[in-house]
């Protein structure tokens, strides 16, 4: 189990640092596979999958979130005055994306991660603005929208454990941005969420005693462990790639990557 969890955490730091990801569309449905399929469906760990692999998730991108910051920051493809006024929105709706999944059944959790990766493929290829080539001319946004948009961002990426890049990516690109960017700007934007996501699952759920001593409410400590170290290992070859990868390639695989976890979602249950 350990050495697929290194593995997969190595291509989830590259997906972090190359797209934003944070990490989350590949560990929620790694987790979610690996507890369901070792541990049993009907045991503690098995009954809780989703809730663990989505908290755990939340607690790794603060690791690689900041890890892959770092990274931007050094190539200077970080806009932070675009940045900035968004994280005090983003980690205000965390607490309440991380409080409804806490409340809400590991089904249903499940089901509006695959009902929210559909809308973002979908509205991707079909509306345009996505998939063209785009200048680093970005638009602001206004302090109302972007007070809206920051709470819906955090509260919708804490309850999947998927980290802003669902969201900021197309909103950035839409917005002229090109897609290193708009992944550039995932990164920061994911930290917030992740810090008070992580927080708010492990007050919220820290009476379970349940699932073992090796668990912080949700947050499953030993994967944790294991995927940071894999994640740094990503982010660290993975780096190098920055600002390589021609725009539409860019966002062409970026849309392939959402597509693949939309399939494992959908059939591994």
């Amino acid at each position: 189990m350990y050495s697929v969890l290194l593995l997969c955490g190595g291509f989830a730091g590259v997906t972090t640092v190359l797209f934003g990801f944070g990490g989350g569309f590949v560990v929620v449905p790694l987790l979610y596979t690996l507890l369901i399929s070792i541990q049993g469906p009907d045991s503690a760990a098995g009954l809780a999958a989703m809730h663990i692999a989505v908290a755990t998730s939340t607690a790794l991108m603060v690791f690689a979130a900041s890890l892959s910051t770092w990274r931007h920051h050094q190539r200077r493809t970080v806009q932070w005055h675009l940045v900035r006024p968004l994280v005090g929105y983003i980690a205000m709706g965390a607490v309440l994306g991380a409080a409804a999944a806490v409340s809400l059944s590991g089904v249903w959790v499940r089901w509006a991660f695959i009902g929210y990766l559909g809308i973002t493929i979908m509205d991707a290829v079909l509306r345009p603005g996505f998939l063209h080539q785009a200048s680093d001319d970005i638009r602001p946004m206004g302090r109302q929208v972007t007070a809206m948009t920051g709470t819906f961002i955090g509260a919708v990426a804490a309850l999947l454990g998927v980290g802003g890049s669902v969201m900021t990516v197309p909103l950035m690109r839409r917005r002229g941005a090109s897609m290193t960017a708009a992944t550039a700007m995932a990164n920061p934007l994911s930290l917030p969420m992740a810090v008070s996501g992580t927080a708010t699952y492990v007050l919220l759920s820290a009476s379970d005693n349940a699932l073992g001593a090796w668990y912080a409410g949700y947050v499953d400590l030993r994967a944790l462990l294991v995927l940071a170290i894999g994640s740094w290992l990503g982010i660290h070859l993975g780096s190098i790639w920055i600002g390589r990868i021609p725009d539409r390639v860019h966002a062409w695989v970026y849309l392939l990557l959402l597509s693949i976890v939309l399939v494992v979602m959908v059939f591994v249950h």
